[in-house]
């Protein structure tokens, strides 16, 4: 499945690459990111393998990485082929609460500043960064609505909202005929799977796509990382902030999976990271992957990761490996409550394309310590 095989971002017309271009690493401003040249080249390598998906966002790298995009696509002329992808939320001003935040203010404030840097007249798909704890959902839809019809930007999404959030937003749009909502962006990979219990289902009921942020666990799953007696060695930025508070990824559960994926990928001979990229990629209610690199060479072996199909046996192992805890209420709608439910007759799934399909995470647990 090359980067040129283009799908609907959720539901609606805007065609992206199933690997999105992530640009968090465009700039050197926090001490772990990619010079110019270098971030010039991996955008370059992108667009010649087919890619037109780019993500960033107002804050990463203090605003570098908008500038050095804005600067790429101009000289490069590509503003019509790519998706540019940004979004707002954090304080650019301290002191100033208005200056981030999810209110109107703001949000009209941060679409003049990301226009700027990035050198365009519009924003194809401009995404709220976090959820603020106090702005309603009702004031966010109604101002992207505004911009949609200003021409400021042409789509409107959610990153790193709760569900209830997202889901009254999209109600909200759909009950006042304002702007739908077409994506999540939220973390997701083998080794952060809880969106599967409330978001997945969601997104495909109410029509907006999935984009998964650090599909590799922040460079866990990429074989850099090895245990260690402070809880685990490596180059990387993964190693200078684990431990903060959702950050500490060297914990016994996730070295499991990083040895799960490596057995996979000794097996197939792929790389680790191309194997754990490919496993999100197919899974339910994933449009694309954000796949982010500070050098030349991890970008071109992220950019092969869909080349080739992982067997039904391989995907089942690295499911079961990293089958995450069905909390309440989710435990209660496992096959044996639902046969219950239904007085013991089968009850199939509508046929696809009938019905957004519905779709419950294993909860099996199996002992890899013999294998």
């Amino acid at each position: 499945m090359s980067l040129d095989n283009y799908f609907t971002l959720g539901r609606s017309g805007l065609r992206v690459s199933r690997l999105a271009l992530g640009t968090m690493t465009f700039g050197d401003d926090w001490g772990w990111g990619a010079a110019e040249t270098t971030a010039r080249s991996m955008f370059d390598r992108y667009l010649a393998a087919g890619g037109n998906f780019i993500d960033t966002a107002d804050m990463y790298t203090e605003g570098t990485s908008e500038s050095m995009l804005g600067k790429f696509v101009e000289e490069a002329g590509v503003r019509d082929r790519v998706v540019l992808s940004t979004k707002f939320s954090y304080n650019a001003q301290p002191g100033n609460p208005n200056a981030g935040g999810n209110g109107r203010k703001n949000i009209l404030r941060a679409v003049e500043g990301s226009l700027r840097r990035l050198r365009t007249d519009y924003i194809d798909l401009y995404l709220l960064h976090t959820w603020d704890r106090i702005t309603p959902a009702e004031e966010v839809v109604r101002t992207l609505d505004d911009l949609v019809r200003a021409g400021k930007i042409r789509y409107a999404g959610l990153s790193d909202v709760p569900a209830w959030y997202a889901a009254r937003a999209q109600t909200f749009a759909e009950a006042h005929a304002l702007t739908p909502l077409v994506n999540l962006q939220l973390e997701y990979s083998l080794i952060e799977r809880h969106i599967e219990h409330e978001f997945v289902p969601m997104g495909a009921e109410l029509g907006m796509g999935i984009t998964a942020w650090s599909p590799l666990g922040m460079g866990l799953l990429s074989g850099k990382y090895r245990p260690g007696e402070a809880g685990g060695a490596g180059e990387g930025r993964l190693a200078k902030v684990s431990g903060a508070p959702g950050f500490d990824r060297f914990t016994e559960r996730n070295w499991r999976i990083v040895a799960a994926v490596e057995k996979v990928a000794n097996e197939t001979g792929y790389g680790m990271a191309q194997v754990a990229l490919n496993w999100a990629a197919h899974q339910p209610g994933i449009a694309s992957l954000i796949v982010g690199a500070t050098k030349e060479a991890q970008l071109d072996a992220n950019l092969a990761s869909l080349d080739f199909r992982l067997s039904d046996a391989h995907r089942a192992w690295l499911d079961q490996a990293s089958a995450p805890d069905a909390p309440f209420p989710y435990y209660m709608f496992a096959d044996r409550q639902q046969t219950r439910l239904h007085g013991g007759v089968a009850v199939g799934s509508k046929p696809v394309g009938y019905a957004p399909p519905v779709w419950v995470p294993s909860t099996e647990v199996r002992d890899f310590s013999a294998d």
